[in-house]
């Protein structure tokens, strides 16, 4: 049975969780999806960022997929077990998925999945799963971190600003 960790987020979290509503922000000034996710090793050096690119390609282009398909190409698995995918939003199933099969082991995220449904609503461009990352994993067979949400009010703030004006509701 693996064990699926809740830990509390640290600084280094908070700060790379504002890098990826940097990342997030830049995607929605280019007409994506404001999400963003980046790759950072266990000493917190960014390996690698990636922004939504729904214009690009559709609703399954979220940002933590596309990164970590991109991850899987440049690092073995036992790397990529150090090292930890940090994410504006709690990455839905595809995407948790896909952190599962990279081998990333440890999830950083600033807002629920439930948050983000209540920000998109019924928006066909994002139907948003009410699943929580955790509950995926736990039924997977490896040890797992989750780390979410964020409880910094400036951090959720700005996460949830860029979704009120992009999503519009």
């Amino acid at each position: 049975m693996p064990t699926i960790s809740r830990k509390e987020m640290s600084d280094k979290d908070i700060h790379l969780l504002y890098e990826t509503v940097r990342i997030a922000h830049e995607a929605k000034q280019k007409g994506n999806h404001p999400f963003g996710a980046l790759l950072a090793d266990k000493d917190g050096t960014i390996l690698m960022e990636q922004e939504n690119d729904y214009e690009e390609g559709g609703s399954a282009m979220h940002a933590e997929t596309l990164l970590l398909f991109k991850a899987s190409k440049c690092y073995d698995a036992d790397f990529l077990a150090s090292c930890t995918l940090y994410t504006n939003a709690e990455p839905c199933v595809m995407c948790t998925g896909a952190l599962y099969w990279t081998n990333v082991r440890r999830l950083v995220f600033g807002i629920t999945e439930k948050q983000l449904l209540e920000l998109t609503g019924s928006d066909v461009q994002n139907p948003t799963f009410d699943l929580p990352s955790d509950v995926v994993l736990s039924y997977g067979q490896k040890d797992m971190e989750v780390v979410g949400p964020a409880t910094d009010e400036q951090l959720l703030h700005a996460i949830i600003a860029d979704h009120k004006e992009f999503w519009n509701h």
